[in-house]
C-alpha cells in the first residue's frame, strides 16, 4: 500500500545514521488576516533546522528548532524533540519527549508541507495553528490489509493553552486512528478521527479578550479552546498509473467541533471545517482554492457572544524542484457577526530547503 504510507516520488530518507534538514520560509502579506499568522509586510515564516539520527539499533531520535517572525519579533523555539522505538514487535511504536500531536490531518504534517500560506481556521483558532507539546505516545499499527493507524498520547497541555488554573498535573490526552488503502494504482484515500481532552482550557474571561481580534497564535495557543476537541479528516488522490510527478489532484476536508466550553454551557460549542482542492497540472505547477468556516459561541456569566468567519483562499505555486517553491495566494474573509477584521491579502511565499528530510506521509 504504497501511497498511504509515503507519497509516491518523494525521497526516500537517507541510509546515513545522522540527518540534517533546513527549511526557510519568507512570505510578503499585504493585509493581516482576522486569526492570521503572518506579520504584514516581508517576514519570515515557519522557519526549521532538523537533526535526526539513529541511536543503536532499536532508537532514532529527531530535534527540529524553529524560528519565526511574531509582531515584528523573531521568537525562536524548540517544535521538536524527541526519541522513539524502531523495533518493537506487533506493529507498536513509543515515543517520547516534545512532537506534534495526531489530532487532525495536517497537525502532524510540518508546516513545509502545506499546499497554502496559511493553515485553515480550524487549527489557527482552536490549536494556536499546529499543536505540539511534551509528552509519550504509543502507536499500534493493526495487521491488516488497509493502513490502519491507532493512537494515544499524553500531555502536559500547556503549549495549548499556556494560561490555565491547572498545576503540573496532566493537561492533554490525544486519541487517533486512521485508516486508508489504494482503490486502484491511480486512486488512494484516508480517513481519520481524533479526539482532544483537555484538561486545562482557558477561562471564558480570558478567551473574551480575543474574542474577533487578530491574533498570531502560533506563538501563544489556541485562542479558543474547550475540554473537548473532535476532528474527523478525510483525503482522496488521484494520479494517473500512481505517477503525481506529472498530473495530481488531492481532495482534503477537516470538521473539527469543541464543546465543554463552560459548566453551565454544556450544550455549546465552536465549530470549523474546511474543504480543499489543489490540482497538479503541470510537473512544476499546482494550483489549488480552499473554503473555510469558522462558528464560536462564547459562554460568559449572563449571555453569549456568537461570531462567524468565512475564508477563501486561491493560490498558484510554481516548483521548479523537490527542495524549493513559490507560490502566490489570494485570501479574502467575511465577517458573518463577531469578526471586525476580517480582511483580504495577497501573499506570496518563498520556501527553500536544504539537506535531508523523510519521505512524506499521507
Amino acid at each position: 500500500m504504497a501511497q498511504v504510507g509515503a507519497d509516491v516520488g518523494t525521497p526516500a530518507r537517507s541510509a546515513s545514521p545522522v540527518e540534517v534538514g533546513a527549511v526557510l520560509d519568507l512570505a510578503h502579506t499585504s493585509r493581516e488576516l482576522a486569526l492570521g499568522n503572518r506579520d504584514q509586510g516581508l517576514a519570515l515564516g515557519h522557519s526549521e533546522v532538523t537533526l535526526g539520527a539513529k541511536l543503536g539499533r532499536n532508537f532514532a531520535g529527531r530535534a527540529t528548532a524553529v524560528a519565526h517572525s511574531d509582531e515584528g519579533k523573531i521568537e525562536f523555539e524548540f517544535e521538536e524533540a524527541f526519541v522513539e522505538t524502531t523495533s518493537l514487535p506487533r506493529g507498536l511504536q513509543l515515543r517520547g519527549g516534545r512532537f506534534l500531536a495526531q489530532i487532525g490531518y495536517l497537525n502532524e504534517l510540518h508546516l513545509h508541507t502545506d499546499d497554502f500560506v496559511q493553515r485553515p481556521l480550524l487549527y489557527r483558532a482552536f490549536l494556536g495553528n499546529h499543536y505540539f507539546d511534551d509528552g509519550l505516545r504509543l502507536n499500534w499499527v493493526a495487521p491488516t490489509g488497509l493502513y490502519w493507524r491507532n493512537g494515544v498520547e499524553v500531555f502536559g497541555g500547556r503549549k495549548l493553552v499556556e494560561e490555565s488554573d491547572s498545576g503540573s498535573q496532566l493537561g492533554a490526552v490525544v486519541l487517533s486512528t486512521k485508516v486508508g488503502g489504494d482503490i486502484d494504482v491511480s486512486n488512494s484515500w484516508q480517513l481519520g478521527l481524533s479526539y482532544l481532552r483537555n484538561r486545562r482550557p482557558a477561562h471564558a474571561e480570558e478567551e473574551e479578550e480575543h474574542f474577533g481580534e487578530a491574533e498570531h497564535h502560533e506563538a501563544h495557543g489556541a485562542g479558543y479552546s474547550g475540554r473537548h476537541l473532535t476532528v474527523i479528516d478525510g483525503v482522496w488522490k488521484w494520479a494517473p498509473n500512481g505517477n503525481n510527478r506529472e498530473r495530481q489532484l488531492r481532495l482534503s476536508a477537516e470538521y473539527a467541533r469543541v464543546n465543554g466550553l463552560a459548566e453551565a454551557a454544556s450544550s455549546l460549542a465552536h465549530r470549523s471545517g474546511y474543504v480543499s482542492a489543489v490540482y497538479r497540472f503541470a510537473p512544476q505547477w499546482e494550483a489549488g482554492i480552499r473554503a473555510d468556516e469558522l462558528r464560536i459561541r462564547e459562554p460568559h456569566e449572563d449571555h453569549v457572544d456568537s461570531g462567524k468567519l468565512q475564508e477563501v483562499s486561491a493560490m498558484l505555486a510554481w516548483k521548479p524542484s523537490h527542495y524549493s517553491a513559490l507560490r502566490v495566494q489570494f485570501s479574502r474573509q467575511r465577517d458573518r457577526g463577531g469578526f471586525e477584521d476580517a480582511n483580504r491579502t495577497v501573499q506570496v511565499q518563498y520556501l527553500m530547503s536544504f539537506g535531508a528530510h523523510g519521505a512524506h506521509p499521507f
